[in-house]
């Protein structure tokens, strides 16, 4: 039996402009600064915008990007919804594709931008 539950929630969200033409890569999500919403559950949106130095070292957890002095740690985009209520989960994380700025749950900023050379945003 796995430590990981798994919740499904009825469709996926889509946050591909083309959805052919991508490539992720497996990470853990990390649960920390997740706030709980009305139901008790702990989601990272698809979209959210992800950073912690998964690139280099897979054991590390992906965290939410963060920019100081004009440079952005980001390193993909999450493409699914990710349930952190028990702990840090598997997640995929989207590091080269396009993804569609209305289905993201908050525009990347310019310096997100520059760091994720090979994600594309589109409207």
């Amino acid at each position: 039996m796995s430590k990981f539950a798994q919740t499904t929630y009825g469709n996926k969200k889509e946050i591909l402009k083309f959805p052919d033409h991508y490539v992720n890569l497996a990470v853990t999500v990390s649960d920390a600064g997740i706030t709980a919403n009305a139901d008790g559950k702990k989601i990272v949106p698809a979209g959210t915008i992800l950073g912690g130095g998964v690139l280099t070292d897979d054991t590390k957890d992906a965290v939410k990007a963060t920019t100081a002095d004009e440079v952005s740690n980001a390193e993909g985009v999450l493409f699914n919804d990710t349930d952190v209520t028990h702990g840090p989960a598997p997640g995929a994380l989207l590091i080269h594709g396009f993804v569609a700025l209305d289905k993201i749950p908050k525009a990347p900023t310019a310096e997100e931008v520059a760091a994720l050379k090979q994600v594309t945003f589109l409207k």
